[in-house]
């Protein structure tokens, strides 16, 4: 059980890493979602799941939507530029 904590927070710190160095707004949510999903693990395995519920409720789940839905508002995410990445 030591050793999935242990690579529960190497990954933890690989996403909150990655997420400073994503160029893309989308995969910084992405991994953002990621991020508090892992946390949402690591509070059951700490035996916590008032705070489990709570990360994953906000952070995978809320939190995530609105940083969608203000991407869509500023027009961040757009058809045109699906289609330019696809043919990259």
């Amino acid at each position: 059980m030591k050793q999935f904590e242990i690579i529960l927070l190497c990954c933890l710190m690989v996403c909150a890493v990655s997420v400073a160095f994503a160029r893309d707004l989308l995969t910084s949510i992405i991994i953002f979602m990621s991020y508090s999903l892992i946390m949402c693990v690591i509070w059951i395995l700490l035996q916590s799941p008032d705070l489990a519920i709570t990360e994953a409720a906000v952070g995978a789940g809320v939190t995530s939507i609105l940083f969608f839905v203000t991407l869509k508002k500023i027009k961040a995410i757009r058809k045109e530029d699906q289609d330019e990445q696809k043919e990259r």
